[in-house]
């Protein structure tokens, strides 16, 4: 035991600096590495030796200074989403050639009543009725007959075709007698992460309906869907060529 004692003060016996400085010249010059308090920490003279012999070797290197924050560099500062909101609009005809709406009476009651249910798909056009977009395709879950409004509430869940453009997909009440909001839930194709709302306006019930979108998070939309609306009224068609689906009257690929 004697024997490895006296190796190990061998060891770290202090070592002794050519052309050595006052020890105010190491305190100036190591203060920017340790709290002041840490200085006075330090008590074993060997291994205060041994640091500064390490600080003499590093007088030609300077620390840039540089502030740290707990935002992560591999987070970009900028968020990537759009947050923009984009007007989409779009409206839905039933031209009695799909048979469509089915209507399921699972209530077995012969009046509309809680849990009956609506499968539907309609035809879908640009807003300005001029190109056929492709289709609706879902269901809706009678949740109220309301006799003193002369209609229904429903719970609706559906999806909006575009062709190759992908699918706009959406969740909430629809009502046959007023206007409502519907929370739009997701996408595919060029509506991939797609958030917002959509305000559904019954024209004629279930013939004629309104939609216009209120997109969020996704890239600018392609300007054959964006188009100045026509004014939503009882009298609205699609146009002789988009009914007909002429290849310039229609979206690519376009949803049938």
């Amino acid at each position: 035991m004697a024997a490895s004692i006296s190796a190990l003060r061998t060891t770290f016996s202090p070592v002794k600096l050519g052309n050595p400085r006052p020890s105010s010249y190491f305190t100036s010059k190591t203060n920017f590495l340790l709290p002041a308090s840490s200085s006075k920490l330090i008590k074993n003279p060997s291994l205060t030796s041994h640091k500064l012999f390490i600080k003499s070797n590093c007088n030609n290197f300077s620390v840039p200074k540089q502030s740290f924050t707990c935002k992560s560099r591999a987070i970009p500062s900028d968020n990537s989403t759009p947050n923009k909101v984009q007007e989409l609009h779009v409206y839905e005809m039933n031209e009695r050639d799909r048979g469509s709406p089915a209507y399921l009476r699972l209530s077995q009651k012969p009046v509309n009543s809680l849990g009956d249910l609506v499968p539907f798909s309609n035809k879908i056009y640009t807003g300005d009725l001029q190109k056929r977009i492709g289709i609706t395709s879902g269901i809706c879950i009678l949740i109220e007959n309301k006799p003193e409004k002369k209609g229904d509430r429903y719970e609706a869940i559906y999806s909006f075709y575009f062709g190759d453009y992908g699918h706009i997909a959406v969740q909430g009440p629809y009502l046959t007698y007023e206007d409502t909001y519907l929370a739009i839930t997701g996408g595919s194709g060029i509506f991939e992460g797609v958030r917002g709302q959509v305000k559904l306006k019954q024209i004629v019930f279930p013939f004629k309906i309104f939609y216009t979108f209120y997109l969020k998070g996704i890239g600018e939309l392609p300007a054959e869907l964006v188009c100045k609306p026509v004014e939503a009224n009882q009298g609205v068609e699609a146009t002789p060529a988009a009914k007909a689906c002429e290849p310039h009257a229609t979206i690519s690929n376009f949803t049938n």
